[in-house]
């Protein structure tokens, strides 16, 4: 797969780098970051090409590449539900999206999840995006550290939460509370649809509480990316006042 930014690079050759088999880089590029990328590439034996920045243009079909292009194996390995659930100590934090088809939005909230600590997304296999190389590229490096668990059956997956203590908890406009509001746990799953769409009815009738992010402008709803970021961001403030009191 096609790898391209500093920030996706790196984390790659961090976390993985037996898998990065080609590495180019801009050699007009001389400064500190750039330098350190380098050096991270020579300790695991990675020989960078020093190339000109129009090859690198080419490579990545004219994106945005920061003078930095990596071909790398996939190195996503399936991760099921019950493997998630078992590796999770403490309260769970968890991101849950019903029918989020664009890979630039699932990228996004990858990213969010990965700020807030989140320990996985979840989303169904049928009307939902694969971790393609756009929702890679989006997430900046959290592809690689936020398990992304594509599930057969999201209805019977957030039961399957349920039986592990997880209180599911979706967004939806027509909720009576607002996400400020609610008295929510520790251990939770934030449940969010697409923007427009919004949760389908089998997925909002299984949360076990419904809020609603209240909107004081003139726009009616958020990027799903910008209420996920939200949610998760007060459940860390949540845990965050609680133990401090």
């Amino acid at each position: 797969m096609l790898l391209h930014g500093f920030h996706v690079v790196m984390s790659r050759l961090r976390r993985s780098p037996d898998s990065v088999t080609e590495l180019y880089i801009d050699k007009s590029r001389h400064d500190p970051r750039m330098a350190q990328l380098q050096r991270l590439a020579e300790e695991h034996s990675i020989s960078a090409k020093l190339v000109e920045g129009v090859r690198l243009d080419r490579l990545c079909r004219h994106k945005r590449h920061q003078g930095v292009v990596a071909f790398a194996e996939a190195d996503f390995a399936p991760v099921s539900l019950e493997s998630l659930l078992d590796e999770i100590e403490g309260p769970a934090m968890l991101l849950v999206l019903d029918g989020v088809t664009d890979p630039r939005n699932l990228g996004a909230c990858l990213r969010s999840a990965d700020g807030a600590g989140a320990h996985g997304v979840i989303a169904p296999k049928d009307h939902s995006c694969p971790l393609s190389d756009v929702a890679v590229q989006t997430a900046s490096g959290a592809a690689e550290s936020v398990p992304y668990v594509m599930v057969t059956n999201l209805a019977r997956a957030m039961d399957t939460m349920n039986e592990a203590g997880i209180w599911t908890i979706g967004t939806a406009d027509e909720a009576e509370q607002t996400l400020f509001d609610a008295d929510i746990p520790d251990s939770v799953a934030w449940v969010l649809g697409a923007e427009g769409k919004g949760l389908r009815r089998l997925t909002r009738e299984r949360c076990d509480e419904l809020v609603h992010i209240p909107m004081g402008g003139a726009v009616s709803s958020l990027n799903v990316s910008v209420a996920a970021g939200i949610a998760l961001y007060d459940s860390v403030r949540r845990r965050s006042v609680r133990a401090a009191s």
